[in-house]
């Protein structure tokens, strides 16, 4: 570790590079010229749209009614035995 230490130690007394005054105004202007996506929003209430419609119906669906199964530990068939699984009954 005594190199890491040292290597980093030196990095630290290193003088920043001389393009990093800059960069900021650089990266604003990249910023500044990227195109704004016109279907960007109109794509995402689409979506949105299209998963609450989705979600609407599948609530809406009736759904089979199944009897319980009684879990009870000392019941002669438990549907959770790890015999009763493993036949598949």
């Amino acid at each position: 570790m005594d190199d890491l230490d040292r290597t980093l130690a030196r990095l630290a007394g290193a003088p920043a590079p001389d393009a990093l005054d800059a960069i900021d105004a650089q990266v604003l202007a990249r910023i500044g010229t990227r195109p704004v996506g016109a279907r960007g929003g109109a794509a995402l209430v689409a979506v949105a749209a299209a998963a609450l419609t989705l979600g609407m119906v599948g609530g809406e669906l009736p759904a089979t009614a199944q009897p319980a199964a009684s879990l009870a530990p000392l019941s002669g068939g438990s549907p959770l035995a790890p015999s009763t699984l493993l036949v598949g009954e």
